[in-house]
């Protein structure tokens, strides 16, 4: 038999459920694709390969032949294939409720699909897109996947994806307390799969109606379809008992299911034989459950009293079980919301600082220069706000983790101070500063957080203080040991806060007035974010404040002493002047990204240094590249059409271990880090970038003083 004929055959078995006869047709056609070298019949045999290993449940071994499959098809440039295996990665992938992995793959299968302008094939994968977001309870976003899936469906006359998407369009109505709407849908789903012998939809129809007459109150109606699930179900899995026993025919199964009935018979008629026997049995059987029967209804009305007090007591358990999981439901969704609010707002601001500082550096005219600084500051502002917004996202989602080591902290409270010192002075405003006598300099604890907390409160003294003074004081409290209790004080005499405002000072976006917000500025984000990180630094933070006269934020912290540590060796920050030291003639690095407007500034910003860049616009042409030209760095956008940048560098350390590969990326949420680790980045620039930190980095690579290894 020739290849195309054994696939074909393999597809009529598969399709009627001779699973095992089906795999064993298509391992004879791999055979031949191999022998004559098709590459591109070896990935579609993988494929359908990995589909039929799914369905016997061999998930495992359906993920290697996909895995095969895929590399097959982006080395044959085989787009359309290659989407096909996507979509069903994707559903291995929601199959074991990982929704977000099955997405992206789902996401690439559409993007690939479009890109080959395949349009019937969208409607299989925005139906599984929509099954994901169900499982997510993201149901607007489903309907809108499912909406497109029916106009597809229909358009292609796609009976089967339409009978199904009717359903879940069902399911996604009940979820949204619009029950009439989901009978409908639902009944025209199933009157679909009916007219055309789609058992798994029309049982999965009468699942979906029992739960919506339930919803209803109709219980009748819901006990009707249960049980016509059931038996529909049972059918099913006898059917599939069938296809999933290697070596054994229908008939055989036959067979043996009448030799089972012919056992029963026989067991009636010996019993029948023995009918006095079972009389007098029965006689004694029913009095023995007579006086079991009262013994219950004893039983019954002593525990009554208990046992409704136990179900009330079980209601409140499941109440509050129902209420937390709603709590953690509402936390995730938020944490994914700020994820990619944050995200979408940091690819156009990349653009906008990215080009404001070109045209800063371009010799602008004199009256354009103010207009750029303020459109430099603005776009500063934002990502300040954007940063800030994260932070309190991290802190409430218990993110944040601790990172002590030994500092100074005489020496950080001065060098604070000094850093803000110009704003006091712009403000007319002076700063005390008192730290206790004999208390010690050194200990051991988190010195970034400790900071952080002090410019805030700090800064926001200075913001509130004009033509007045401000004193920033540290003591000890209680001592045990090596292990202090200090508490630091910020007071100033400033605008004061009114006591109504005092209790909503640590919430976000509290500012204590909007007249105050629009006459100082800032978001109002500070404070609950000095809040979080006290907490995590196991203190409290409290105030005293009058109108008109000025207000002290007190906060204590335990913090451990240690011994004197040696100051660090200050290092050179500004690489930007060093980059003329290398030769850069040879230096080759590679963009992608696929933006337009972001690959012209970061090849702006890389030509200002001296170096010049190839720029590819998706994850399958930078696999390309670097299989063909030899370069120094790659910096790798993450989200882009087709395969991610993920997914690219994956590939790309399967056959390069050494080469420098930079995630440039607007993703920047620490609980998606591990994921650039695994996937084999060296570091992580996060857009938009601080231009010398950026020059920094690649000036280390390139001059061979930091060849970074995985930085996780």
């Amino acid at each position: 038999m020739r290849l195309q004929e054994r696939i074909n055959q393999a597809k009529l078995e598969s399709d009627r459920g001779d699973y095992y006869d089906a795999l064993g047709n298509l391992e004879n056609a791999l055979e031949i694709a191999e022998k004559i070298n098709d590459k591109k019949n070896q990935g579609i045999i993988h494929t359908k390969i990995a589909k039929v290993r799914y369905l016997v449940g061999e998930t495992d071994n359906a993920y290697v032949s996909l895995n095969t499959a895929i590399q097959l098809q982006r080395e044959n440039n085989d787009y359309a294939n290659l989407a096909v295996a996507y979509n069903i990665k994707g559903v291995i992938h929601n199959t074991k409720k990982e929704y977000e992995d099955a997405l992206e793959y789902y996401n690439s299968a559409k993007n690939l699909y479009e890109q080959e302008d395949l349009e019937e094939y969208i409607s299989e994968v925005t139906l599984n897109e929509a099954k994901a977001y169900i499982a997510l309870q993201r149901y607007e976003e489903a309907k809108a996947h499912l909406e497109k899936t029916i106009i597809l469906s229909k358009k292609y006359e796609q009976r089967r994806l339409l009978s199904s998407a009717l359903i879940q369009s069902g399911k996604v109505s009940s979820a949204l307390n619009n029950n009439e709407l989901a009978l409908t849908q639902v009944e025209e789903g199933l009157v679909i799969a009916k007219a055309y012998n789609h058992l798994e939809n029309t049982n999965e129809a009468y699942l979906t109606l029992s739960d919506i007459h339930k919803a209803r109150g109709d219980y009748k109606n819901s006990y009707d379809y249960i049980t016509k699930h059931i038996r529909l179900s049972d059918s099913l899995l006898d059917i599939k008992r069938e296809s999933l026993a290697p070596g054994m025919t229908s008939q055989s199964i036959n067979k043996y299911k009448d030799a089972e009935k012919a056992q029963l018979i026989e067991q009636i008629e010996e019993v029948n034989a023995e009918s006095n026997f079972t009389r007098i049995t029965t006689i004694l059987s029913i009095a023995l459950i007579t006086i079991l029967s009262l013994l219950t209804l004893s039983l019954y009305k002593n525990n009554n009293i208990r046992l409704k007090t136990n179900n009330m007591l079980h209601k409140k358990n499941d109440e509050l079980i129902v209420a937390k999981e709603k709590a953690e439901l509402a936390s995730k969704t938020k944490a994914n919301f700020l994820s990619t609010v944050t995200h979408e707002l940091r690819t156009p601001l990349y653009a906008v600082t990215g080009l404001t500082n070109m045209l800063l550096d371009e010799n602008p005219k004199d009256h354009q220069v103010p207009h750029l600084k303020s459109l430099k500051f603005s776009g500063d502002y934002l990502l300040t706000f954007i940063n800030d917004i994260l932070q309190i996202n991290k802190i409430e989602a218990n993110k944040v983790e601790l990172d002590p080591e030994i500092f100074n902290l005489k020496n950080k409270l001065e060098n604070v101070m000094s850093a803000l010192s110009n704003s006091a002075k712009d403000n007319g405003t002076e700063l005390h500063f008192d730290y206790e006598d004999g208390l010690p300099e050194i200990y051991n604890g988190d010195q970034l957080k400790i900071s952080q907390i002090l410019i805030n409160l700090l800064g926001n003294a200075i913001k509130f203080t004009k033509d007045g003074d401000i004193w920033v004081r540290a003591y000890k409290i209680d001592q045990k040991d090596d292990m202090y209790r200090l508490r630091f004080e910020i007071e100033d005499n400033g605008i004061g806060i009114t006591k109504e405002k005092q209790d909503e000072m640590f919430e976000s976006f509290s500012q204590g007035s909007v007249q105050i917000n629009r006459k100082y500025g800032g978001t109002g984000l500070g404070l609950s974010i000095v809040k979080g990180l006290i907490k995590i630094l196991k203190g409290k933070i409290y105030l005293k404040s009058e109108l008109g006269k000025g207000t002290t934020f007190f906060f204590e912290i335990p913090l451990e002493k240690a011994e004197k540590v040696e100051a660090p060796k200050v290092e050179e920050t500004k690489q930007s002047n060093k980059m003329g030291e290398l030769d850069l003639s040879d230096v080759k690095i590679l963009v992608v990204e696929d933006n337009k407007i972001n690959q012209m500034i970061t090849k702006k910003i890389l030509n200002k240094m001296g170096l010049y860049c190839d720029v590819v616009d998706n994850g399958e042409a930078a696999v390309e590249q670097v299989k063909s030209t030899s370069y120094n760095v790659v910096l790798m956008d993450i989200h882009m059409p087709g395969i991610s940048g993920l997914e690219a560098t994956k590939i790309i350390r399967t056959f390069d271990k050494e080469l420098v590969i930079f995630a440039l990326t607007a993703v920047t949420l620490e609980d998606k880090m591990h994921e650039f680790g695994e996937a084999g980045f060296n570091d992580i620039i996060s857009k938009p970038f601080k231009q010398e930190d950026f020059e920094g980095k690649l000036y280390d690579v390139l001059s061979g003083k930091g060849v970074v290894s995985s930085f996780f």
